[in-house]
């Protein structure tokens, strides 16, 4: 079995996820399947227009001390963003095209800590040009790739397939169809994958 991750760039909790999720799959000898999407249309279909944590402030509240348990746990950087949620639809784009390669899951990382632990805007193509370059990659083009209405039809319908299996946030684990959400469920599914 494997264990599919399904994040979103603006998701505070896909960070520490992000950043733990591949140690974490191969320790428990689990294959690792990297599935970048897009909550706002999800969250739209919800009637919210903006982050749940800035719609219910008592709720940000919590979720910013809560994260910054989390990361001093794992050792982990964490500042507020430059603004919070970040659009994150250009890293996805980019992330997409790397979701099958190997330089895939180091970009995604690097993005998460560009935002949550550098202040840079991750919508910005040479803030994330500057993390392909960092890498080794063909940030041009790269980037050119990543705006092919091809790639972003491919995002659309990744997006629409993370709808179709129940995904409501991020991160989200699945397993076959057993869906695990949060960053506090990957043992659980790594477990349930392990069955």
């Amino acid at each position: 079995m494997k264990v599919e991750f399904w994040y979103e760039f603006a998701s505070t909790y896909s960070y520490p996820a992000a950043m733990r999720v591949e140690a974490a799959a191969k320790a428990a000898g689990v294959a690792l399947v990297w599935r970048p999407f897009l909550l706002g249309p999800i969250f739209g279909a919800q009637g919210w227009n903006d982050s749940p944590f800035n719609i219910y402030p008592a709720k940000g509240k919590y979720m910013w001390r809560d994260m910054a348990r989390i990361c001093e746990a794992q050792g982990l950087a964490l500042k507020e963003p430059v603004r919070f949620p970040q659009n994150g639809l250009k890293a996805a784009r980019l992330a997409l095209l790397g979701q099958d390669e190997d330089w895939g899951p180091e970009f995604t990382r690097r993005v998460y800590l560009a935002n949550f632990a550098e202040q840079q805007d991750i919508s910005d193509e040479a803030a994330l040009s500057e993390i392909l370059s960092s890498i080794g990659l063909d940030a041009p083009s790269l980037i050119a790739r990543s705006n092919e209405q091809a790639n972003k039809g491919r995002l659309k319908t990744q997006t629409e397939e993370a709808v179709s299996k129940g995904i409501f946030g991020a991160p989200s684990f699945l397993v076959g169809n057993e869906l695990f959400w949060g960053n506090d469920r990957l043992e659980a599914a790594l477990d349930w994958a392990k069955r």
